[in-house]
């Protein structure tokens, strides 16, 4: 693991970010912001999951106006997300939200940026600069010719000035691409020459198939070299996944300890016993626990507590028979039907 990158703090509501702070989990609503019950809901259930900051679409003024009810029943920070119409984002801040996700050179005239980075300033709230390969800027386009990092880089440089000459700097920062190599190598250069708090993600990343895979790897490298402050998972998926998948990789790292960590083998010759529906059901029980515990499911009493020795807890099983074991040692024996519930039994107890 490289040593965490020296970035400045920011706060988006009472989260800080960057400086060191510990590295935050967010998500975005998947939901039309303008059904405040639906929206509500699902912010709920992710901070059940442990979200820490949560991003809102913000499509046209019914949303922008729609946020202050919402933040009403919401526990964490809200960020609202904004594309070309400066009017959202001045509404966005009238409506208490805790931070901006809105690209300064995207939203006209300088005295519409003023607007919005003055109200902002007045109400301490921070600004993503969300750059991504999808949507950059046609000169950005013509002078690289298709997407690539210097590409991704140097369009958030020119958002950034923008803000600076405002004598803005309350500033985190964005370099996304579907691509995982082009992300990972973005950041790094942006890394090398600013300050500035990032939030880490790959975008468009897919179903959970394939989109766990690629955001491990991208997430996972660049925290591994001390990149990132800030990190999302973008599935196309319940937002509660991408919230226990970014756990996951954070948990992985060492970088924070949260939840139950599942080890199980893959079976094979010697394994007499539903290993896979075992190992599920474990992983459904335990899906709440915030507690960093770590449970080993294996599919063979012999090998079974020697391999997972240093497991909080664990259990083994085979030809309708299993054993429960703590730190690799045997406690317990039982039938096979009822290796689950003394699994649950002894982690709660």
């Amino acid at each position: 693991m490289g040593a965490r990158k020296k970035t400045r703090t920011i706060y988006v509501g009472r989260v800080p970010v960057g400086g060191g702070n510990p590295v935050s989990v967010q998500s975005m609503t998947k939901t039309d912001t303008r059904d405040v019950k639906a929206t509500a809901k699902q912010i709920k259930a992710l901070e059940k999951a442990g979200c820490e900051i949560i991003r809102l679409a913000v499509p046209d003024m019914d949303a922008a106006k729609a946020l202050g009810r919402i933040k009403k029943s919401a526990s964490i920070p809200m960020i609202a997300d904004i594309h070309f119409d400066w009017r959202l984002a001045l509404e966005a801040i009238k409506q208490g939200v805790d931070g901006l996700r809105i690209n300064p050179g995207n939203i006209g005239a300088k005295w519409k940026v003023k607007e919005v980075v003055v109200s902002a300033k007045d109400n301490r709230i921070p600004i993503r600069i969300g750059v991504n390969a999808g949507s950059l800027e046609k000169e950005v386009l013509k002078k690289y010719g298709h997407p690539k990092p210097e590409a991704l880089v140097e369009s958030a440089v020119g958002h950034i000035r923008i803000l600076e000459d405002l004598n803005f700097k309350d500033i985190k920062v964005s370099l996304k691409a579907s691509n995982v190599p082009m992300t990972i190598e973005a950041y790094r250069l942006f890394s090398k020459k600013y300050d500035y708090p990032l939030h880490v993600g790959i975008s468009e990343a897919g179903p959970p198939s394939t989109g766990i895979i690629k955001s491990s790897v991208g997430i996972g490298i660049l925290l591994s070299e001390g990149i990132g402050d800030t990190i999302r998972v973008s599935l196309t998926a319940d937002p509660a996944e991408e919230v226990r998948v970014a756990y996951g990789i954070l948990r992985t790292l060492g970088i924070r300890e949260k939840g139950a960590e599942i080890i199980s083998c893959p079976t094979c010759g010697r394994c007499n016993i539903d290993l896979r529906g075992l190992a599920k059901k474990v992983e459904a029980k335990l899906r709440n626990v915030e507690t960093p515990i770590t449970v080993a499911v294996m599919g063979c009493v012999v090998n079974g507590p020697g391999e997972a020795r240093e497991a909080d807890f664990g259990i083994a099983g085979g030809k309708k028979r299993g054993i429960l074991f703590k730190k690799g040692k045997i406690i317990k024996q039982v039938k096979e039907e009822e290796l689950l519930d003394a699994l649950i039994e002894e982690i709660e107890g």
